[in-house]
């Protein structure tokens, strides 16, 4: 009753942008909001979408959940869901008196210094145009006719080599963001492979940025 009452308000303004949530499925709206949840890619029906998801176990701060989400998880989940295409709106409860806790401050921080290094991973990207990765997520741009790969590598390779199944295409540059040296690239039927440090630069996620020539389209 409620949602068709506020659907009614909306043909009065039909450029309002609304989501699944009014009520599902009478009223799909614009994007869908999956709740606590990424999507599967076989879910995905080319609608835009976000998903919705605290970062404890509550949406409002609750003294006795401590249930905290740690920052790698956070970081991955945004890498995931980016790389699907989607948009990560992720919650902070405040304290009763308005603070916000400590745990959510060190979380967003540690968040911030990642992204101050390998933010154009994320912002403005698209999702993936490869196959599924084993060893993490890919997001891409495109610049003057060319794609820009931006790799993030959740399990490092304990041979010092990556292998990107299935691109072909000749590859202009690659580097490790936060990095200027420029990593030894190979292609063969497989693939593309690269020559990587023995460590990981950065343990949470580690982002290769792969300048491709030419647009790959799925």
């Amino acid at each position: 009753e409620y949602a068709q009452k506020f659907q009614a308000l909306l043909s009065l303004q039909p450029n309002i942008i609304t989501n699944d949530r009014l009520k599902r499925p009478n009223f799909p709206g614009d994007y869908k909001t999956p709740e606590q949840r990424i999507p599967k890619l076989e879910e995905l029906d080319g609608k835009d979408w976000e998903t919705c998801m605290t970062m404890n176990e509550t949406w409002g701060y609750k003294s006795y959940a401590n249930n905290w989400k740690s920052t790698e998880t956070l970081i991955r989940n945004l890498i995931d869901i980016a790389s699907k295409g989607g948009n990560y709106l992720l919650n902070v409860g405040p304290k009763a008196d308005g603070t916000i806790p400590e745990e959510s401050i060190q979380r967003l921080d540690e968040i911030g210094k990642w992204m101050k290094i390998n933010g154009e991973a994320i912002y403005g990207t698209k999702g993936s145009p490869l196959e599924p990765l084993s060893w993490g997520r890919c997001t891409r741009n495109e610049q003057k006719g060319n794609t820009i790969l931006y790799l993030s590598v959740f399990d490092w390779p304990l041979e010092g080599k990556l292998l990107v199944p299935g691109l072909t295409k000749e590859i202009i540059s690659a580097k490790i963001l936060g990095s200027k040296r420029a990593l030894k690239t190979s292609i063969d039927n497989n693939g593309l492979t690269m020559a990587l440090p023995e460590k990981a630069p950065n343990l949470l996620a580690t982002v290769i940025k792969v300048k491709v020539k030419g647009r790959i389209v799925k």
